[in-house]
């Protein structure tokens, strides 16, 4: 018998820079329950979206300077609140739509500590069962407005383990190779930048792919000018599904299966590692 495949889909969305404004903040919430929509209609059983699905907070809108002077982050600014609000509701929606969801957003820390740049696994119960806070953290982000992550992040859906990624995490080949050894079956990467020329982002996931023979599923914005979409890339690093050319809102859809690529590219990997180590 073939061993059963997942349907996953990968989002492309729309990114606001302004978590003060609560307007924004539902609006990108709408946005996004409106794609898992579609893509539990797709029979999808995992949706994945882009770093700052809710909100990419800019760090002009947050600098306690700004807008003009890059600063220390005011996050007393954000609202809070609305961002919960909208998280909730998407956590609900997964469990009404009995699919899972790996949600990007700043995850807020007690005290005054700067928040993490995060991404929370919803499960098919409407439950929040993981979360990946960034780990290599861009220099604006480590400088004024973000708290490091530390740890790898994996969870499992219908056999299926995954790890996460987020940001400038990608441009970091060892974080990758990490997850070969903690034995995925793919990672998801969001990543979200403004600025043009992002295709390189595209080339390194599908390197990440093919070094690693596993899957790749690569959400990134909605961003017409961006250079790069959504794509979900397979263990021989051919790309098999990808997101609205014209950089608009949309999913896309694909079944990701075992390929016999992946254990033998893993397998030989490890006996390698070990012979050399020894």
């Amino acid at each position: 018998m073939p061993e059963k495949t997942l349907r996953i889909a990968v989002a492309q969305s729309t990114v606001h820079e302004d978590p003060t404004d609560p307007t924004l903040l539902r609006g990108s919430g709408a946005e996004v329950r409106d794609l898992m929509r579609r893509a539990a209609d797709a029979g999808a059983r995992l949706v994945h979206f882009t770093e700052g699905a809710i909100c990419f907070p800019s760090k002009r809108v947050m600098s306690e300077l700004g807008p003009d002077e890059i600063g220390p982050s005011d996050w007393s600014r954000a609202d809070w609140t609305v961002l919960q609000e909208e998280l909730d509701r998407i956590a609900a929606l997964s469990g009404e739509l009995r699919v899972w969801t790996v949600i990007p957003s700043v995850h807020q820390l007690p005290d005054g500590t700067r928040p993490h740049n995060s991404m929370y696994v919803v499960s098919d119960q409407g439950t929040v069962v993981a979360r990946y806070d960034e780990r290599m953290l861009s220099t604006t982000k480590i400088t004024w407005m973000y708290t490091p992550g530390t740890e790898p992040v994996t969870f499992e859906v219908d056999g299926y383990r995954f790890g996460l990624a987020l940001g400038l995490d990608v441009l970091f080949p060892e974080l990758f190779t990490e997850y070969d050894r903690l034995d995925v079956d793919g990672v998801l990467v969001s990543y979200c930048s403004h600025i043009p020329q992002n295709e390189h982002i595209g080339v390194q996931s599908r390197g990440i792919a093919v070094t690693n023979t596993y899957w790749i599923c690569l959400a990134a914005a909605a961003n017409p000018d961006g250079g790069l979409e959504s794509s979900v890339i397979d263990p021989r690093g051919n790309l098999v599904a990808e997101g609205p050319a014209d950089g608009q809102p949309g999913i896309a859809v694909t079944d990701v299966a075992r390929a016999d690529v992946t254990t033998i590219g893993r397998e030989f990997r490890s006996r390698t590692r070990d012979r050399v180590s020894s």
